[in-house]
């Protein structure tokens, strides 16, 4: 092992009051800060795996200042997997616990191969944690402190000789013990195991960065209880290493508590004559030279188990197109019971609320905010349906054309809209669905209604069909096996005289998520309830383009419209001639 050097390697995990997601950072004792820490490329590193993956030399100081630690709540350094764990490997402590009546093994003071156990993932908890009694439980809780070694590589049937490449570094635990339940269920896990009853941390170091004899104390309300080096070891860390993997694979990360240290005459709980077990308020601190100091209190009686809530609170499900808004937390608005990116624009009493199509984004309606320059008399709702642009989707959400209306709903409550004061809805091509569907549900917050290429209603199953596949091919392909056949759409003219249109489709096409833009699209293509045009009272204008078109027959169908034809455009309007596209709509308001 190397001496020590001056990178910032004292790895602990954390994560801002505000609940923030969790990542990594290199904990300052003496200045109580704690800096967070990123790759070269200026990613922010999450956890200690991707640390162990990435190695050191790949991690550096953020571009902020160190954070103090009040502004922080500490986590364990690692978590997620069970801890194994390593019985009677201190001489003093096997004399001792042999002798104490709670051991069930075999009755010898020195073992002769290692016993190993595990230790419960729900046990692991950070620094400054309260520890539980679990009163009715337990009447015997024990500490033990130990050095926890963290594997850095997958190895299987690992030589002694090679075991030291296999070790990442280390950690402090305190391996607490239910002791009568450890005694009755003759293997160990039951009494290893309570909620609370693995405190892990504060930190954890690269063995490159500490010396080759680590030295641990564990001290009692200010105590010396226990004072041991890793040269008192029964069984070698190279040989458990090689014991653990003999028959299976340790994995990167895999966190080895090496057995609780040798007594000073006062000894853990079992050791003392009679026996003294934790109780409320007792303060356990242990130390590794390099490390810091792992410190935990014991909790009153009545205190919260607050595990089920942390456990209760962690999802198998991952937000779908959540990455660009970290992880579905920053910009986004809760609309309903969903978060959305969506956007005011302007300053009016009247109300303009947008709803784009598939494969588009709010930024769709720019250009024509910008055409209609009615800031000062009008405000602008513009948003991202659910699974488009940057608001997510989570993968049990089922879209439809009817929970996309619901979500209008959302829209229209923050906007302010009511059957005093309502709105004009303007949408594009499957919006106009959405938006026509909403206008028949709830036609007393419509003011005028304006639908720029509405598909058929319901869609021929061939273009439903089609739909279909263009999901799968999403889902499959990404996004760019479906992006030239929406440029298709774009009209011959649009092409020669509007080059950029075609840009604007293909980065409004390839900013979607897949999995996000196949949900919208199976919408679409499940809508099959033809929608009752003729019930729509609203004043309505429809913007077609060239043919096929489906707005005379919209026009045909509802009571109260105009439409406009654009005959030398194709489906994306607003890309193709957004000019035009303002012009007729300021003539409709």
């Amino acid at each position: 092992m190397a001496t020590q050097s001056n990178r910032l390697t004292n790895y602990a995990a954390f994560h801002r009051q505000d609940g923030s997601s969790p990542q990594i950072g290199h904990l300052d004792p003496a200045q109580q800060t704690i800096q967070p820490l990123t790759f070269l490329s200026g990613t922010p590193v999450e956890n200690l795996y991707q640390v162990i993956e990435a190695g050191s030399e790949n991690i550096i100081a953020a571009a902020i200042p160190a954070i103090p630690l009040k502004d922080v709540k500490l986590l364990p350094p690692i978590s997620g997997r069970d801890v194994l764990a390593v019985g009677k490997n201190y001489m003093e402590h096997a004399k001792e616990f042999n002798s104490s009546g709670y051991d069930s093994s075999d009755k010898v003071d020195k073992p002769s191969h290692p016993v190993i156990f595990t230790k419960r993932a729900t046990s692991i908890m950070a620094d400054g944690e309260n520890i539980l009694l679990h009163k009715g439980f337990t009447e015997s809780a024990d500490y033990e402190g130990e050095i926890g070694v963290i594997v850095g590589k997958a190895g299987f049937r690992v030589r002694e000789e090679d075991a030291w490449d296999y070790v990442w570094g280390y950690t402090i635990i305190n391996d607490l013990t239910a002791r009568e339940r450890q005694r009755d269920h003759k293997q160990f896990y039951i009494g290893k195991s309570p909620d609370t009853f693995c405190p892990m941390g504060p930190v954890a170091v690269p063995k490159e960065n500490l010396p080759k004899t680590l030295r641990i104390q564990t001290h009692v309300n200010g105590e010396l209880r226990q004072d041991a080096t890793t040269e008192d070891l029964i069984f070698s860390i190279p040989h458990l290493i090689s014991t653990l993997s003999a028959g299976t694979t340790l994995q990167p990360g895999d966190v080895l508590a090496t057995g609780t240290a040798s007594s000073t005459p006062a000894g853990v709980g079992i050791g003392r004559n009679p026996p003294v077990f934790l109780k409320m308020g007792d303060e356990i601190a242990i130390s590794i030279d390099g490390i810091g100091t792992l410190t935990n209190k014991v909790a009153e009686d009545s205190a919260a188990n607050t595990t089920i809530e942390r456990v209760t609170s962690q999802s198998a499900f991952q937000l779908t197109n959540a990455t660009r808004t970290i992880h579905g937390t920053a910009g986004l608005t809760k609309v309903n019971s969903k978060l959305l990116n969506y956007r005011r624009i302007g300053t009016g009493k009247e109300n303009i609320i947008f709803v784009h199509g598939l494969g588009a984004t709010k930024e769709f309606w720019t250009p024509l905010v910008t055409e209609l320059g009615l800031e000062d008399s009008a405000t602008f709702h513009l948003f991202d349906f659910e699974g488009h642009g940057l608001s997510p989707t989570h993968p049990l959400s089922k879209i439809s054309i009817e929970s996309l209306a619901e979500d209008l709903i959302g829209i229209f409550t923050g906007a302010g809209v009511s059957a005093q004061n309502p709105a004009i809805l303007i949408s594009h091509s499957m919006g106009s669905i959405i938006s026509t569907k909403f206008a028949l549900d709830h036609p007393s917050l419509i003011k005028k209604l304006v639908l720029i290429g509405p598909p058929p209603s319901p869609l021929p199953s061939t273009a439903a069909a089609h739909l279909l596949d263009t999901a799968g091919l999403a889902r499959s392909q990404g996004m760019t096996s479906v992006v030239e056949q929406n440029v298709a759409l774009i009209s011959q003219s649009s092409k020669a005289k509007t080059p950029l249109a075609a840009t604007a489709v293909r980065m409004s096409l390839l900013s979607q998520d897949p999995e996000g833009y196949a949900k919208a699209a199976s919408a679409l293509a499940q809508f099959t309830e033809p929608l009752p045009l003729e019930k729509l009272g609203v004043e309505t204008h429809i913007i077609s383009g060239q043919a096929p078109s489906s707005g005379d027959e919209y026009v045909r169908r509802i009571r109260n419209s105009t439409q406009t034809v654009l005959s030398h455009v194709g489906h994306w309007h607003l890309f193709e001639d957004p000019v035009e596209v303002a012009a007729s709509i300021k003539s409709f308001l």
